[in-house]
């Protein structure tokens, strides 16, 4: 997949509540067509080109592109001709570790794969809404998890990085640690940082660290102090205060499955 445009923060932990699922035949007769939908992200994937204008930037979309667009933004389609697309208008949770996801992506070889999944939540969405929502989920985590792949293909030393922080992650990690691991200069580290994932080396550090304590807090047996060591957090109150900070619960309330405790 390849990134056309700036990042939103979806956040993926629970399945989305798809309110609407269909295909879109536009076009015809209307040359444009504005849309906001004050509480509902919309994502449609492309078979056709056009001008998207999503709150007041201009994008190009072409036939394998996708796009996502927050709740409340204006949305402004420019057709020239016959243009169908497929389309999802869903509720996605607000807690949670988000994801960053570019307004629009060039899917590529996924295209079919990720057109195929939709076309099964349009079919599932009129008499079973969780198989719908489960396919639409599918989808954007793909175009969620298209990020690592970019960045691995942007610069190697990136993939290094990346793979030096999975590896150490339980460790007392600092910049100058993975920059050196990665083989460039703290400035250099920081750029490919930024220019991947629109956000600095300790922002991606303390993201990626609370996305592991996450799913081992809801998927694994393992003591809370355990999950705080493993993701080099040892300190129990700096977890529990990291966990409330960028999950929006207690380590113990993500473990119940609560976004907070009463």
């Amino acid at each position: 997949m390849v990134e056309t445009s700036a990042k939103h923060a979806a956040h993926l932990d629970s399945p989305p509540r798809v309110a609407q699922v269909g295909v879109g035949v536009h076009g015809l007769g209307i040359e444009r067509e504005v849309f906001r939908l004050p509480g509902l992200w919309q994502l449609h994937l492309y078979r056709y080109s056009a001008e998207l204008i999503v709150d007041g930037v201009a994008h190009e979309v072409r036939p394998g592109c996708a796009s996502l667009a927050p709740p409340g933004v204006m949305v402004e389609f420019r057709y020239r001709g016959r243009s169908e697309h497929l389309y999802a208008h869903f509720e996605l949770g607000t807690t949670g570790t988000p994801h960053r996801v570019p307004t629009v992506l060039d899917c590529g070889a996924e295209a079919p794969r990720l057109w195929d999944a939709l076309l099964r939540a349009v079919a599932w969405h009129p008499t079973t809404p969780s198989r719908a929502a489960a396919e639409v989920w599918t989808v954007l985590w793909s175009l969620a998890a298209s990020e690592v792949s970019r960045a691995e293909e942007r610069h190697p030393a990136l993939a290094a990085a990346l793979a030096h922080i999975e590896v150490n992650m339980a460790g007392p990690l600092t910049v100058p640690l993975i920059a050196r691991a990665a083989g460039v200069s703290h400035n250099q580290l920081t750029r490919l940082f930024r220019a991947a994932f629109a956000e600095t080396v300790v922002a991606y550090l303390r993201r990626r660290r609370l996305q592991v304590a996450a799913h081992l807090l809801r998927h694994s047996t393992l003591a809370i102090p355990a999950v705080a060591s493993q993701v080099g957090i040892p300190d129990l109150q700096a977890f529990n205060k990291a966990c409330r900070r960028e999950l929006g619960a207690s380590p113990r309330a993500v473990r119940a499955g609560r976004n907070d405790e009463h």
